[in-house]
């Protein structure tokens, strides 16, 4: 785990204690600090007991504490912590803070720091394969993989490759990343913000913390990711800025991990920022070549009879899955879940590349009747019966594809359970050989 001197003799009250906050203990434990620690589960306020005083910081004056860290799915809109830590004089902060605090005390290293709609955790997987590959020394963390807290110190010269959230970005404050990306923005998570503009400025505010002398790339072709490279142009504070919105690349058809509009962007953004950290272009393109992607986005499940199956769950909104759905020519869309919106506006330019779309869960009915003046809609409201249905029909040439543009919570628990569910509904599929078995028109 991450020690350091920074933490020494210093007073924590830790907010949510699952993976970041049980990492932030145990690193705020072995440097020496004074901690207090409290979650909502007895069975981590027991095996936080033996580190931390356990009380629940809404019930104590914080005023004697140097900062709450809290848990970024803590939300602070709505959380009565933000007051009382108001009240008490004391800064709310989170994991991402803490290594930004530490980073001092560490040996020589770069951070890269991504954050986005969409694309984030590919892209941040595609740089930390891309360094791996040139065999420097690196870790991968923040809002994918392990706590960033938890792991191990890098040697000199590492080079630390953050996935960054909003929630995330809100709980920091100097985080200098020496290359800081961004990757696209739309509306998403507004139940935490106040407007669209403020999810915006939330992401914006890794730049806020970027100094001069590093470097900047924005690869969003939206308005809002446009008005931010303007504005920091305007600016003139940071030296080298890249917008790579116009950006394009050959050789896509040799990534199989990386199909779709949208992957080939986050290779371009990984691309670039693998150049700026001087790695070279042909150690980039075989990095590229062999990166094997990420379970649930655009996930190649199985193949059989011709027919691809690929689980794209953690497509969780309409803009993540239109570039989905540009990914192949001949689809059978499995789409529904709880809804964010109630429409599907950036999914319409890739209609035509629908053979026919199965609706599942809350957002089925709705969907049914946006999608039935364009294409073939099959009820199926169950993820099995849609997976069923859509195997039966898929002829050769043709992909299955699992790409909700909806949260999952209304079948399941998260996103990952969704793609579990639907890796399972293939494998039945095939083992029962029901793979195009579909005659006299298709199954409904």
């Amino acid at each position: 785990m991450i020690r350091s001197s920074a933490f020494a003799n210093k007073s924590y009250a830790i907010l949510g204690l699952a993976r970041s906050g049980m990492a932030t203990l145990d690193a705020l434990h072995a440097s020496g600090a004074r901690i207090l620690a409290w979650d909502a589960r007895e069975d981590l306020r027991q095996k936080a007991s033996e580190k931390a005083i356990i009380a629940d910081p809404l019930e104590v004056d914080l005023s004697d504490y140097d900062a709450v860290v809290v848990s970024p799915g803590v939300p602070l809109n709505t959380h009565p912590i933000r007051d009382k830590a108001s009240d008490d004089g004391v800064p709310i902060i989170g994991d991402i803070e803490l290594f930004a605090q530490a980073r001092r005390s560490l040996p020589p290293h770069r951070v890269v720091g991504i954050t986005g709609t969409n694309g984030k955790s590919t892209t941040t997987a595609l740089i930390h394969h891309i360094i791996q590959s040139a065999a420097l020394p690196t870790h991968m963390g923040g809002n994918i993989g392990l706590p960033i807290l938890s792991q191990s110190p890098l040697p000199a010269g590492g080079v630390y490759v953050l996935e960054l959230s909003s929630y995330q970005i809100d709980l920091t404050y100097s985080l200098d990343c020496d290359i800081s990306v961004l990757l696209n923005i739309s509306p998403d998570h507004l139940d935490r913000y106040d407007s669209f503009n403020a999810y915006a400025a939330s992401k914006a505010r890794l730049f806020d913390m970027t100094s001069a002398e590093h470097k900047a790339i924005i690869s969003g072709t939206d308005e809002k990711s446009q008005l931010i490279i303007g504005y920091l142009r305007e600016e003139g504070r940071i030296d080298d800025i890249v917008d790579l919105s116009g950006a394009t690349a050959a050789g896509q058809e040799n990534w199989p991990s990386l199909q779709g509009p949208h992957n080939l962007e986050n290779a371009i953004t990984a691309a670039c920022v693998a150049e700026k950290l001087g790695i070279s272009q042909k150690q980039i393109s075989a990095a590229i070549e062999s990166f094997r992607g990420l379970a649930h986005r655009m996930e190649r499940v199985a193949e059989q009879d011709g027919v691809l199956f690929i689980n794209d769950s953690k497509a969780t909104n309409p803009a993540s899955t239109g570039p989905a759905l540009g990914a192949y020519p001949k689809i059978h869309w499995i789409v529904g879940g709880l809804p964010k919106s109630d429409d599907l506006k950036e999914c319409e330019a890739f209609f035509g590349n629908v053979v026919q779309a199965y609706t599942i869960g809350d957002a089925g009915p709705m969907f049914g009747n946006l999608l039935e003046p364009h294409m073939s809609v099959d009820p199926c409201e169950m993820m099995l019966t849609a997976v069923q249905h859509a195997a039966a029909n898929a002829q050769p040439g043709e992909v299955v594809l699992l790409s909700p543009a909806c949260a999952s919570f209304d079948q399941f628990k998260d996103f990952e359970a969704r793609g579990e569910c639907f890796r399972c509904a293939v494998n039945s599929v095939i083992e029962n050989n029901l793979v195009g078995t579909a005659t006299g028109g298709s199954v409904s």
